[in-house]
């Protein structure tokens, strides 16, 4: 269902602007009797047919016992209001009273419904709003607020503070109040109209102005050094509409971004900003920022009913005001928290966000409408991931946008992945460990110059997938962690809540309300910054309640079980809400287990019994670890170790795979990959350049960090990123960095034109073993074929000597085979054993096929052959 406008308020079935200018009508009141007593039952009349119904009550409790007429409880009131009353009376000769029969001005029936929630039943018909008694036939009332609601305003849990403050008929006239701390005056205008109001102490100012309707005004507060005329920012209706409401309290608000937070827009015809934030638990909520000096006393949200939202339009602020909002907890504490929804930070370590809106211009069109046109377990894809913040260290989103598409683009690759953007308190956790879920990382620009990076990758042909992290989020006391004084987006089980591994906690995955604000980040993120792909972080440790638990410290499912059921049920969610609402959108999850169906159709049930999880891909972390520990052995021991090669081949169409080599690989002492070779420095590079010719050639997709395509010695650190200065001309072993990465780009460019290395990675009639089992000559032996048939031979050799006429089985209807790439190649630092001409197969079987070639293999060395 696609959520109505955020204005559409409370009649969907009225046109959007009828319904913002249709003016209400106050009830008509009868003239109360000269001489009746006010009784309780008479109080409780006139209460009901007031419009301004605490206010009628108030006034109807402080109104004279005795019998007395209108003429004499006026003259019982103090001084005070007898001054206020004749301005008011000034006033109105100034208005000027509605002509009988006329309806109000739009203005007009604005201001008259500046008490009214998302709550209020819809008001009368318009033409009873001029058959008010004449105000000198009511019994006027007190305009000051009362004191259970001054109380509850000073102390900041006043759930519905526009039905307190700005402008309400109630007998006698409209009463306006104001609650301006700090002020030394408040005086309502009106046209021709300028009233003061009286001040009643603590901030609050009121006055009794005998009107038949609230007029459209305006407040002029002045304080001690400075005047201000403002719009009263009680006086303005809901900005959610209540199909929004419907949708946030059912937990399907598919674009949740645009309803909460802080979103500059025209209410009412008065530009401003609308604050909206989810806070169930909340007594009460006040905006505080640098527009009124994080002083958020006279900024009380007003609540929504039972969705657990508050809402607040602030005349007169736009972009780039910092925020945050002021929570009062239950237990009447108070807590100042950064907007969940921010979609724009300050720059780490501050903390606050700031009111954004995009005004960026794609260009990206042809991208998006080509992108959809292959799955990507069909189609080539091969991932260069970054960290954006040390790749070029000191760079901006739009200075990386001059030379990270280029290079990409030069190097082959058709993916980027980006390690989380999401913004996050500590540049340590790399991106791990986020505070703010819909707001790129300030650290290097605005969230419009994240969207130049990602439009210049796809103007040059490269999709952009992102790291993202629903696992878990840090404790920070001004971020998620308790937001409205008790667990929130975290489970309220503490053993459930806490991540046992990163001192971080994990989301509530049952609650509603949670998992929308997740599959609506998702979607944020590819529809509001055309990301391609997200790689769904620590997947493993939202599917097991016992994930890094010892025995006791967790609780079985209610089917004994040690799945969590919640999280399944949120990741199908996302899944298919994603695939369902972004064409050519993939997502891919980090997840190291045997769980069955990852990237099984959510309607699809498997062995378990669950249905799958709906992933597009999955990366092997199981190919990762056995085939680094395999090369990690000296040659003469890999026979030893040789299934940790072939056992991928057991389980490779199990799922649509991605073969990671990624920044986890690389750190906390576990060195470059280069450095995972053992030998000298020349065998350490034959090595690594014959395992990414396996790499890439094996079933599924490759994805190499950064810095490892030019061989970089050194681990990764994010203080200062790769060894750039290792491809300075002017450095002595240059040339052996420059020959892995022009090996990379190689790869790249024959991956991409070879259909057979990817058309049917997730099919076995694309894949046939030559041979599996040559352990004692280190050697791997198979087929590669696209959907026509057409094959690519990748024989990978793992031992440094010349195997010279090596004989592999090959079939017997190719007439001669070519070699289209040997990482042994003199021009990529190898020792330049190659097979030069073409090979033709001899009509001796082998290998358990008809046909043979004789090969030279290079030491160290991956050779692939096509048909030539």
């Amino acid at each position: 269902m696609t959520p109505r406008p955020e204005s559409s308020g409370s009649h969907p079935e009225q046109p959007a602007e009828q319904r913002r200018t249709e003016p209400p009508t106050p009830a008509r009141k009868k003239p109360a009797a000269k001489k009746q007593p006010a009784t309780a039952a008479a109080k409780k009349s006139a209460a009901r047919k007031t419009p301004a119904k605490k206010t009628a009550a108030a006034a109807a409790k402080s109104a004279p016992a005795a019998k007395a007429t209108v003429q004499k409880a006026a003259a019982k009131k103090t001084a005070g209001k007898t001054a206020r009353k004749a301005a008011g009376k000034v006033a109105e000769k100034t208005v000027g009273k509605a002509p009988a029969g006329r309806k109000p001005s739009a203005g007009a029936a604005a201001g008259s419904r500046v008490g009214d929630t998302a709550r209020t039943a819809p008001a009368p018909a318009p033409e009873a709003a001029v058959r008010h008694a004449p105000p000198e036939a009511e019994i006027a009332v007190s305009p000051a607020v009362d004191a259970g609601d001054r109380e509850r305003l000073l102390a900041g849990w006043h759930h519905a503070p526009h039905s307190v403050l700005g402008a309400h008929p109630v007998p006698g006239g409209v009463a306006f109040r104001a609650f301006r701390p700090y002020a030394r005056a408040v005086t309502v205008v009106s046209g021709g109209m300028s009233v003061a109001l009286h001040d009643d102490g603590d901030g609050f100012f009121s006055g009794l102005l005998p009107l038949r309707e609230v007029p459209a005004y305006r407040l002029l507060v002045t304080y001690e050094e400075a005047e201000l005329d403002t719009e009263d920012a009680y006086r303005f209706l809901p900005t959610l509409g209540e199909l929004d409401l419907h949708l946030i309290g059912e937990g399907r608000h598919e674009e949740l971004w645009t309803v909460l937070g802080a979103h500059p827009m025209t209410h009412q015809g008065v530009t401003g900003t609308r604050f909206s934030v989810w806070a169930p638990n909340a007594r009460g909520v006040r905006v505080a920022g640098s527009f009124n000096f994080w002083d958020g006393t006279a900024f009380p949200m007003r609540s929504l009913g039972s969705t657990g939202v508050w809402e607040l339009f602030v005349p007169g602020i736009g972009e780039g005001e910092l925020y945050k909002f002021e929570i009062t907890r239950p237990d009447g504490s108070k807590t100042l928290r950064a907007d969940p929804m921010a979609r724009r930070t300050e720059v780490p370590p501050a903390t606050s966000s700031i009111v954004t809106s995009s005004r960026y211009e794609w260009g990206d069109t042809e991208w998006l409408e080509r992108r959809a046109e292959l799955p990507a377990h069909r189609a080539p894809f091969s991932v260069y991931e970054v960290h954006l913040a040390s790749w070029r260290p000191g760079l901006t989103y739009r200075q990386l946008a001059e030379q990270l598409p280029a290079y990409v683009k030069d190097l082959g690759f058709t993916h980027v992945e980006l390690m989380p953007v999401a913004e996050h308190p500590f540049g340590g956790s790399w991106g791990y460990q986020v505070t703010g879920f819909y707001a790129p990382t300030a650290r290097l620009g605005t969230p419009d110059d994240f969207r130049y990076l990602v439009d210049a990758l796809h103007r040059a042909g490269i999709g952009v997938i992102m790291d993202w992290v629903p696992a878990h989020f840090p404790r920070d006391e001004w971020a998620l962690a308790e937001f409205d004084g008790r667990p929130l987006y975290e489970h309220s089980d503490p053993l459930r809540a806490a991540h046992p591994d990163w001192g971080t906690l994990e989301f509530d995955f049952g609650r509603r309300e949670v998992r929308n604000f997740l599959v609506a980040n998702a979607l944020y993120w590819c529809e509001e910054f055309h990301i391609d792909g997200l790689r769904v972080d620590a997947v493993a440790s939202m599917l097991y309640l016992d994930y890094s638990r010892e025995p006791g410290e967790w609780t079985p499912n209610e089917h004994g079980g040690r799945e969590n059921l919640d999280a399944v049920v949120f990741l199908q969610e996302m899944n298919a809400t994603v695939y369902r609402r972004v064409p050519g959108v993939v997502t891919i999850a980090e997840e190291s287990t045997a769980w069955d169906g990852v990237t099984r159709a959510t309607h699809h049930r498997g062995p378990s019994g669950f249905g799958g999880l709906g992933f597009g891909l999955k990366w092997n972390m199981g190919w990762m670890h056995d085939s680094l520990e395999y090369m990690s052995h000296e040659p003469v021991h890999r026979a030893y170790h040789h299934g940790e090669m072939t056992f991928s081949m057991v389980y490779a169409y199990s799922e649509n795979y991605v073969l990671p080599i990624s920044h986890d690989e690389v750190v906390h002492g576990k060195g470059s990959l280069v450095s995972k070779m053992p030998g000298d420095w020349w065998r350490r590079r034959a090595d690594l350049r014959a395992y990414l010719g396996y790499m890439w050639a094996h079933p599924g997709k490759q994805l190499l960090f950064m810095g490892q395509e030019f061989a970089q010695g050194a681990e990764w650190s994010e203080a200062h990123g790769p060894d750039w200065w290792l491809l300075d001309p002017h450095y002595g072993a240059e040339a052996d960095h420059r020959g892995v990465r022009d090996l990379v780009r190689d790869l790249n460019t024959v991956y991409r034109s070879t259909p057979a290395l990817w058309q049917n990675d997730t099919e076995p009639s694309g894949f046939r073993w030559v041979t599996g089992d040559a352990a004692d000559d280190n050697v791997l032996a198979f087929l590669r074929y696209d959907a026509d048939g057409s094959p690519l031979l990748a024989v990978c050799h793992f031992a440094p000597v010349v195997r010279h006429d090596y004989r592999i089985g090959v079939p017997d209807d190719v007439p001669a085979w070519h070699e289209v790439l040997n990482t042994d190649q003199a021009r990529y630092g190898g020792g330049g054993v190659t097979n030069p001409d073409p090979v033709k197969p001899e009509p001796q079987g082998w290998h358990g096929r008809p046909a043979s070639i004789r090969l030279t293999l290079p030491p160290l060395a991956t050779v692939w052959l096509r048909p030539a």
